[in-house]
């Protein structure tokens, strides 16, 4: 069964944010990755590859995410596309299933396709401009 999350985007105070996210919920985070331990960071400066990449805290049965919007990486950051809802999913097929159906209509933001950290991870923006993240971590096809 999917589930769904918040992926919460800032303009480099992602680190700030989640230690006060922390506070608030308690916990510990579950991962915490910078841009410098990532495959193509060779182009940021290196204030850049110190921001985060992905941070997860567990908050009850949910998690929230988050990352710097850094803008090298094409991302960039503007207030409304500061969210996400990620959806994980339990196989490829689903994936695919649950990926397409928001695209229906909508805008593929980042194709459906293996990641250095993921079987299938992709983005797309749904007709109501939604923002949406798809991913299944199971083994790669």
């Amino acid at each position: 069964m999917a589930t769904i999350n918040a992926y919460l985007n800032f303009p480099g105070n992602t680190e700030e944010a989640f230690n006060f996210y922390r506070s608030v919920f308690g916990g510990e985070f579950s991962i915490v990755q910078r841009f410098k331990d990532a495959p193509g960071h060779e182009n940021m400066s290196d204030a850049e590859k110190e921001k985060l990449m992905h941070i997860s805290l567990p908050v009850g049965n949910n998690v929230i995410m988050g990352t710097d919007a850094v803008g090298v990486m094409g991302q960039g950051f503007t207030m409304g596309n500061n969210f996400s809802l990620s959806v994980s999913v339990d196989s490829q097929e689903e994936a695919e299933k649950v990926f397409n159906g928001l695209a229906a209509g909508g805008e593929i933001t980042h194709p459906l396709q293996a990641t250095f950290w993921a079987a299938a991870f992709g983005m797309v923006n749904d007709k109501f401009g939604i923002h949406w993240m798809v991913n299944f971590d199971g083994p790669q096809n």
